[in-house]
């Protein structure tokens, strides 16, 4: 099995050296500080592994399901914390997939699970969510993708990039797709909790036997250094499968990553940090809808859910060679390209970063910056 670098990963490699002055497209909430959360540590723990459960603190554990909703509907024996939710993602793909099976995925979305699927040797199925359609997920296209040899069905929900979401009712049509061929059904929710348009959706781990729900503290707490992540199934069979192989990469989860994710998930400081996420989020939304509106030639359809959406550039820019003209003097202003997503005639923009970005100066450059490439081509 070799993994290809994507076009996403490939571009930050390439920009990390670059300094940006200013960056548009913040992709999760302001993140705390360590001095937040010294009170609640315990200068005398070892820093050894929990020494609890390979699967992770049994009270994290507990409200990992706490806020997913799933109080009552799973236990904590059918989490896993994981080094992010990417790890969930990569033990998920790793069970369930071997060469020739088919799995399908939503397209634009997350690209980790083509990456992992295509170096298995499966083969990838896409589903093109439509922006003259407001990015939804076209399920009548999704049901007639999946077969009897479809291993695996992977979205995001909040949808990662666009900010759409499926809803409660369309989950229920999903899980009965799956349900038909016997396939994993796995959704992840690192944008779970950031809904401007609706109520959050029921974790599909609730819904359905075969059902994965993946999430992190690393998005709508703005807690992604500390690498913490989980997996819910109620499926023993694939938590304990995933515990295994975990044990030949991370091996173990590191001690201050759950600490730390245990206290900021305590539902005295998760439910004000997530208002706040929320409050700093929607200012922000608010903010670049104006923008996008007096920009002439750019568009986007604005997310309904989440902190990132993609925003359709002006007639003959190519997101590319835009955004590395961007990133370079005078502008020095960073934004991630659409081809990370298969879509070459769009930007990423974000509303994330809370208080701490000066977003008014980001799109300040990235107006001037548009003016100027368009006299360009």
């Amino acid at each position: 099995m070799k993994v290809k670098i994507h076009t996403l990963f490939q571009y930050l490699l390439e920009t990390t050296q670059a300094a940006p002055e200013a960056i548009v497209g913040f992709s999760l909430a302001q993140s705390p500080l360590l001095g937040d959360f010294l009170d609640d540590l315990d200068p005398e723990m070892p820093l050894d592994w929990n020494n609890r459960d390979f699967s992770g603190l049994p009270e994290l554990k507990s409200h990992v399901i706490l806020q997913a909703g799933l109080d009552g509907i799973c236990t904590p024996a059918d989490v896993l914390i994981t080094a992010g939710a990417a790890e969930a993602n990569y033990l998920a793909v790793m069970q369930s997939l071997q060469p020739e099976d088919e799995i399908v995925i939503e397209t634009p979305g997350w690209p980790q699970a083509e990456v992992l699927a295509k170096a298995i040797g499966a083969k990838v199925v896409k589903v093109t969510r439509d922006e003259a359609d407001n990015w939804r997920l076209p399920l009548d296209r999704l049901a007639d993708a999946i077969t009897a040899k479809t291993k695996l069905i992977f979205l995001t929900n909040p949808n990662n990039p666009t900010g759409d979401m499926l809803d409660a009712s369309e989950l229920a049509q999903i899980v009965q797709m799956a349900d038909r061929v016997g396939a994993w059904l796995l959704v992840d929710e690192v944008y779970a909790g950031l809904e401007w348009d609706g109520p959050r959706a029921p974790s599909i781990a609730g819904m359905y036997a075969r059902g994965i729900t993946t999430g992190s503290v690393s998005k709508a707490l703005g807690l992604q250094g500390l690498r913490t992540g989980w997996m819910i199934c109620p499926d023993a069979g694939m938590v304990r499968d995933a515990v295994i192989l975990r044990e030949n990469s991370s091996e173990i989860m590191n001690i201050m990553g759950e600490v730390i994710a245990e206290v900021a998930l305590r539902p005295t400081r998760y439910a004000p940090a997530i208002a706040e996420a929320r409050a700093q989020g929607a200012l922000h939304l608010a903010q670049v809808n104006a923008w996008v509106d007096a920009q002439d030639g750019l568009s986007w359809v604005a997310p309904r859910a989440g902190l990132i959406g993609l925003a359709r550039l002006p007639d003959g820019f190519d997101s590319d060679p835009f955004a590395r003209f961007l990133l370079a003097d005078p502008y020095r202003t960073f934004l991630l390209p659409g081809s990370a997503y298969d879509q070459p005639n769009h930007i990423r923009l974000g509303v994330g970063g809370g208080k701490s970005v000066n977003l008014a100066e980001g799109l300040s450059r990235l107006s001037q910056g548009l003016r100027a490439y368009r006299s360009l081509i």
